[in-house]
């Protein structure tokens, strides 16, 4: 049996254009993984199966494809034990799907390449290729066009996922941000992103970058009063993050705040 993390991952930017050809969007986004994870175990099986999360689909498709592109049959039992909320912008989806593709990868007698695993990770999705790379990257495109980032990784993140709240589906949220105009100054944005990527050195530089253009939240300003130096919503939501440079201020904040919801305390982490 191999077994491995799957991290969570926030959007420390996400600047959106306009639509593509292709139906989707241009965005610039900031990608860091968290040590918050979900774990996969992934053993051999007489046909494919998926346990611990009835409502998987994204890794079943994952494995499909992988067999499909190998040659193979997908003889494999994934088993998922969930920790990052489901549909919170926090990626943890795509992650389960590229930790247990790049588990099965791993028992092939002819692994494919890196470069392939990141075709096959594409296909399924604008934000799985970010899974397969370590430390933080810039996405550009539709995401999936990735640069390594030197960012600090010294700060402590509080996360809330409201009460109550739900996520919209990623569909309806870009047609809400078509519907208002969102793209109008979207290479504006983008150039204040790429000059604020430039200054960054210490952890509270973080805070010049632009706001999430999909999605926004007044807790966003309440953790900003208990003292983070960033506050906003990870990709599309619901979930609202604030950084804090010292893990007192964090923890004190994450308690306020646990009448709004879920919260965890989580740091930045390397690699999966």
């Amino acid at each position: 049996m191999r077994r491995a993390p799957a991290t969570a991952k926030l959007n420390l930017a996400l600047v959106v254009g306009p639509r593509r050809d292709d139906g989707r969007h241009e965005v610039a986004t900031v990608l860091q993984r968290l040590d918050l994870a979900d774990r996969i175990a992934l053993e051999p099986a007489p046909k494919l199966r998926i346990v611990g999360f009835p409502e998987d689909t994204l890794v079943r498709r994952a494995l499909e494809s992988l067999a499909a592109t190998a040659g193979v049959d997908p003889e494999w039992q994934a088993t998922i034990w969930k920790r990052i909320p489901v549909a919170a912008g926090l990626g943890g989806g795509s992650s389960d799907a590229v930790t247990a593709l790049r588990l099965a990868n791993e028992t092939l007698a002819e692994p494919l390449s890196p470069s392939k695993l990141q075709e096959l990770a594409a296909e399924l999705g604008a934000d799985l290729p970010f899974f397969l790379v370590p430390g933080p990257q810039l996405g550009k495109g539709v995401g999936a066009d990735l640069t390594p980032l030197d960012l600090p990784q010294d700060y402590w993140v509080v996360l809330l996922l409201p009460q109550g709240a739900s996520k919209t589906s990623t569909g309806d949220v870009y047609a809400a941000f078509d519907e208002r105009g969102g793209a109008d100054g979207w290479e504006q944005r983008r150039d204040e992103l790429g000059s604020a990527l430039a200054q960054i050195q210490r952890p509270r530089d973080l805070a010049a970058m632009p706001r999430n253009d999909l999605a926004s939240s007044p807790l966003a300003e309440e953790l900003l009063s208990l003292g983070a130096f960033r506050a906003d919503v990870t990709g599309a939501g619901p979930t609202v993050y604030g950084l804090f440079h010292h893990r007192r201020e964090a923890a004190a904040a994450e308690r306020e705040l646990r009448r709004h919801g879920r919260t965890w305390i989580s740091v930045p982490t390397w690699y999966g």
